[in-house]
């Protein structure tokens, strides 16, 4: 009987027809939303491909293809190795849970439930266990990849050739060894736990596991499965505690006398080393025992063993050792510490490179009474810098800017150049290409016609014209003066930080003089070329900036430039390097060189105490200049060396690496690691060692681990009487420490001067000067990188930065001439309080700059020179040492030293009265009114008043100085002083 197909009404009333299916697209829509789809993997491929291929012909294009191409295949491999074995561990025990099933025959209700999962997943099984497999194959290979450092410094490690105190190992077991180790245990520890839940899992799913069925909790396949990786995981565990036993020599710690303590103390050594043995031998025997339940079926012993194992790790890991800390520790801790404290010493003082460090008794006082002679003294003990590079930026701004698309740091550098045969201290900067500038900002302005800074400019550290200007030694544009003949285009510095085409079609603007505009078109073979359609879509895609794929202005020969300041270069071509915060220029063989210090660093030198980079380089510099903060990979270090210096040619951009430190073990593996890298320190020429210095960021590590570890003595150190500290800068109101300044000057055992990086001490929580630190920082001499301490006498006051600075400023007659300064609308800036030492004593120098009326720029004015008590505020150098060493100095009272009375020492000339003749008040206000006659003729550009103004000021202060000199019965420092006067004035 035929069958009959009945078909309902359409209830609706329409007509009845075939069925239309909603929400299905058209083959046309389909065939689109493919296409698109298809496009957009394409899009991430080749976006993907860009980073990789852009990144390929820059490391090309600087000859360090092989960093590159090392570094690489390093993550591939790791990326590869490590995502398979996790995928592998993954993928194997969900395997062999799935096999170790048990029949379904009798199905409870909750096997009833889970039946509904197992059948859904049943034909996406293969797929669903690849889908698991390769996303925690791709997350543990992303994660390993990560560690290409830890790879290569164990595969490449060199011997320190020193042992750790306490196990007799090598540094580089600590250093290079122990992190890889670690590493492993991490992995091994995540495949076992995610192994665990996977195969836990895949035994619920299946049966193997039951949680409400009746009867056995697991099979015995179950049970066996799953007692084999906890055995594992516990047997890892082993390995850590064992690990953990050499981890002591490394762990940091809070300790009273630093918050930096790395290695073993007390407790450590005969609670937590004799407490991590027995856990190891704990874990084996539970480890053991988990293993043991592939033939007894059963998990009550492991599970007893494991939760001793818990019990112990409280009560020996935890409570013993706060037992041994609280009865045996406190109640004699220094004698308990003691030893530990001098392993601690001597290992951080190797590790950071101050176990040779000088420290010499100095009285604080001048020992000679002939001030003729000391006057004399001055000259051969220091060149003293009077031009502050951290102030005079805005003066080479406003007078050799020449245009407004150039521009100078804000904190110029120092260096030596010789001067008639004599060497001298050099303030530099690079006259650098200011994107804030041009005139006309649009892509080819920024990217094709300005792309180069012109020109070193120059002036003399010592001296100043008449004018308060620095004299210059080299400057205008093009720059000519000292320095010769070089080639002064700089394409590479420290503010161009985009990027340029250049050497194509468009023209690019080499600078103006008089005739007009000077065009030029690059020379060198740097950057990457982009005659290459695929590096120009490269480009395009990687830059996010289409018009390089079709702009008329990149044609044959057009190069593109990037990655363009020295810190970034160097970086790049050496990631395993940690870079100095202040790169600075020189002129080397005919062409602008930066001088790039870089350095290798670990933090797994045993028993050195860590510190922070990024704190202790911070200063009052690094607090208003970002540029000068130090690049770190490691930020938390125990170990530190200077091993590189880094050259980055401002024309060409080519990166030289130069070994400096030939002893240094870390720098040697790397060596290993990334070989034909690094230059011999052989290779170094004699005009390069003649520019290369003491960088500053390690001196700043340096002096901040020597306020705590200048003393040898372990209970010195642990009574913490001799801790030191940097002092705050003065001179500014940013609240951070005083900045190390290079200066050429003798120190007492020195028998002529060498250029030198110094700082000053305070004791910790007060102002009075403790010590005065230098560094030899110049290469050429024998003790190059040496430290000398002079340690000023704890019985006797002497006036530290802060004292210094806050006597000048009470002084009345510096006062009230500091005040005329600042008449109208001047401003007065401190420059650089420099610390010499001078026969038993310290001299203390500081310029005084000032903005006033129309210039905006600092001039100096004034110099404040103090010594042995006698203060002098004069116009120069030579005329403020003169008055002090002549005895006419004014008198300064030392001040109280905290939590004793106030009071005038005997001997010592009290401070001048407050109460002044009406001549002498009278004088100065005539001298206030000429010198707001003289800014308002500044604003007028009047300069004949502007000249009488300053004849009425010198006659108005002339009479201060007379008055105040009989009235107040002896002679005192002279008000006189020049306020801001124009370019062509003279003081």
């Amino acid at each position: 009987m035929p069958t009959l197909a009945f078909q309902m009404p359409d209830r609706g009333g329409g007509p009845t027809g075939p069925r239309i299916r909603v929400g299905r697209p058209s083959r046309r829509v389909r065939t689109l939303l493919m296409t698109l789809g298809v496009l957009a993997v394409l899009g991430m491929v080749f976006t993907m491909f860009a980073g990789f291929w852009t990144d390929w012909l820059w490391y090309r294009s600087v000859d360090y293809s092989s960093v590159f191409t090392t570094t690489l295949s390093t993550k591939i491999g790791l990326f590869v190795v490590f995502g398979l074995l996790m995928a592998v561990s993954v993928g194997f025990n969900i395997w062999l849970a799935h096999r170790l099933r048990p029949p379904l025959s009798a199905m409870s209700m909750e096997q009833q439930n889970l039946d509904r999962y197992r059948m859904g997943i049943a034909p996406y099984k293969k797929w669903l266990l690849l889908g698991i497999t390769a996303l925690v194959g791709l997350i543990a290979g992303a994660s390993a990849s990560s560690q290409w450092r830890t790879w290569l410094m164990w595969v490449n490690g060199v011997s320190f050739g020193q042992k750790d105190p306490q196990f007799n190992l090598d540094v580089s077991f600590y250093a290079f060894d122990l992190p890889w180790y670690r590493f492993l245990l991490g992995f091994g520890f995540a495949a076992a736990i995610l192994g665990l839940i996977a195969a836990a899992l895949t035994h619920y799913l299946y049966g193997g596991l039951r949680i409400t069925s009746p009867g056995a909790r697991a099979t015995a396949a179950a049970t066996g499965h799953l007692s084999v990786l906890l055995g594992i995981f516990v047997a890892l565990k082993a390995i850590a505690y064992w690990l953990d036993r050499y981890g002591l020599a490394v762990k940091s710690s809070d300790f009273k006398a630093t918050d930096s303590w790395t290695g073993l103390r007390y407790v450590d050594a005969n609670a937590y080393l004799p407490a991590k043995t027995i856990l190891f031998c704990i874990a084996v025997i539970c480890a053991l025992l988990f293993f043991a339940t592939l033939w007894r079926r059963t998990w009550q012993l492991p599970v007893i063993g494991f939760g001793l194992m818990v019990l112990s790790a409280i009560l020996i890991g935890g409570l013993y050792p706060a037992i041994v800390q609280k009865f045996q520790v406190q109640p004699n801790e220094q004698a308990k510490e003691a030893p530990y404290v001098e392993k601690n010493l001597a290992a951080t003082r190797e590790a950071y490179g101050i176990d040779d460090s000088q420290v010499t008794e100095y009285p604080g006082v001048a020992e000679t009474k002939d001030q003729a002679k000391l006057r004399d003294d001055v000259a051969s003990a220091a060149s003293i810098r009077i031009m502050d590079p951290n102030i005079v930026s805005p003066t080479f701004q406003q007078l050799q800017q020449i245009r407004n698309y150039y521009a100078f740091p804000t904190n110029l550098d120092v260096d030596r150049y010789a001067k008639d045969g004599k060497e001298q201290d050099t303030v530099i900067g690079l006259r650098e290409l200011n994107y804030a500038g041009i005139p006309k900002r649009n892509w080819i302005n920024d990217h094709f016609r300005y792309t180069h800074g012109y020109g070193v400019v120059a002036a003399e550290g010592t001296s100043a014209d008449a004018g308060g200007r620095p004299a210059f030694t080299e400057s205008d544009l093009p720059s000519k003066g000292d320095l010769g003949t070089y080639e002064q285009r700089v394409y590479y510095g420290e503010r161009t930080t985009t990027y340029s085409i250049v050497g194509g079609p468009q023209k690019e603007i080499d600078y103006s003089d008089d005739s007009g505009e000077k065009t030029y078109s690059y020379k060198g073979d740097s950057g990457v070329n982009l005659d290459n359609p695929m590096n120009r879509a490269a480009y395009a895609v990687a830059f996010g900036e289409p018009q390089i794929l079709y702009s008329g202005a990149i044609g044959e020969g057009s190069r593109i430039l990037y990655n363009r300041t020295p810190k970034e270069r160097v970086e790049a071509i050496a990631p395993w390097l940690t870079i100095d915060g202040d790169a600075y220029p020189a002129v080397i063989d005919g062409r602008i060189q930066w001088i790039v210090d870089a350095y290798t660093t670990t933090n797994g030198y045993p028993y050195a105490s860590r510190t922070t980079l990024g704190d202790t380089t911070a200063d009052s510099l690094t607090a208003t200049n970002d540029q000068r903060a130090v690049v770190a990979q490691q930020n938390q270090v125990n170990y530190i060396r200077n091993s590189v210096k880094a050259t980055v040619d401002a024309y060409s951009g080519e990166v030289k690496l130069y070994q400096w430190d030939t002893q240094d073990p870390v720098l040697k593996t790397w060596m290993k690691a990334f070989p034909d890298t690094v230059e011999p320190r052989s290779e170094i020429s004699r005009d390069l060692m003649d520019h290369l210095r003491y960088p500053q960021d390690l001196f700043k590590v340096q002096r901040e681990l020597l306020t705590r570890y200048h003393v040898k003595d372990a209970n010195t150190f642990l009574s913490g009487s001799e801790v030191w500290q940097v002092p705050d800068d003065p001179t500014n109101k940013t609240g951070e420490t005083v900045p190390p300044y290079y200066l050429s000057m003798k120190m007492p055992d020195q028998d002529e001067q060498v250029f030198s990086l110094t700082t000053t001490f305070t004791p910790n929580g007060r102002d009075n000067l403790s010590a005065f630190m230098a560094v030899n920082a110049d290469p050429g001499t024998g003790d190059y990188g040496k430290i000398r301490i002079l340690k000023l006498p704890t019985s006797t006051t002497v006036s530290g930065p802060k004292q210094v600075q806050s006597q000048f400023n009470s002084q009345q007659d510096i006062a009230e001439t500091i005040r005329l300064l600042r008449g109208g609308d001047s401003e007065v800036e401190y420059g650089n309080l420099l610390t010499v030492p001078l026969d038993g004593g310290l001299l203390y120098v500081e310029p005084v700059y000032v903005r006033g009326g129309g210039l905006k720029y600092p001039l100096l004015r004034k110099v404040l020179v103090t010594y042995g008590g006698q203060t002098a505020f004069e116009d120069t150098l030579e005329q403020a040492l003169d008055k002090v060493f002549g005895g006419e100095g004014t008198p300064v009272e030392p001040p109280a030293d905290e939590g004793e009375d106030e009071g005038t020492d005997e001997g010592t000339t009290p401070p001048p009265s407050t109460q002044q003749p009406s001549t002498v008040q009278e004088a100065l206000n005539d001298a206030q009114k000429a010198f707001e006659a003289g800014q308002e003729a500044l604003k007028n550009n009047d300069w004949e008043a502007y000249g009488r103004a300053q004849e009425d000021l010198e006659d108005a202060l002339r009479r201060a100085e007379e008055a105040q000199s009989g009235g107040a019965g002896g002679a005192r420092s002279s008000p006189r002083a020049t306020p801001s006067a124009s370019p062509g004035s003279n003081s």
